[in-house]
């Protein structure tokens, strides 16, 4: 049951938005075997007085266009499903809206199971 934050420079029409939601949903299923209808996902913007990146770190060329992914999933997954869900997002989002592989920038925070309450006031995986 992943949540999703995605953070990005304002000013981006909605099929764009959408267009990462589908994408990042679709690399969900894909490679972290989530379910259909699995869907927890937020968008913010921000102007670039509150948007800031490392424009090189790494050795990475960003730009204005980079996008912040951060999911936030169960400690259940393998490192090789972590990168695959990586790479499968970067391709996704670059067919679709069209960003480039260096703006796409994912952070994966895990929680153990029992960490959530998806409604009720339960713990559901309790």
């Amino acid at each position: 049951m992943p949540l999703i934050h995605i953070s990005l420079r304002a000013g981006k029409p909605e099929p764009y938005r959408q267009a990462i939601f589908d994408g990042v949903y679709r690399a969900m299923r894909e490679t972290f075997n989530v379910p259909e209808d699995d869907q927890f996902m937020t968008i913010t913007e921000h102007d670039a007085a509150n948007f800031r990146y490392g424009a090189s770190y790494l050795g990475v060329a960003r730009s204005d266009n980079v996008v912040f992914i951060e999911i936030i999933a169960n400690n259940t997954r393998t490192l090789e499903q972590k990168k695959a869900l990586f790479r499968r997002i970067a391709e996704l989002l670059g067919e679709g809206p069209g960003i480039r592989p260096e703006d796409v920038f994912v952070g994966l925070v895990e929680v153990a199971k029992e960490n959530w309450s998806l409604g009720n006031g339960l713990a559901q995986y309790a």
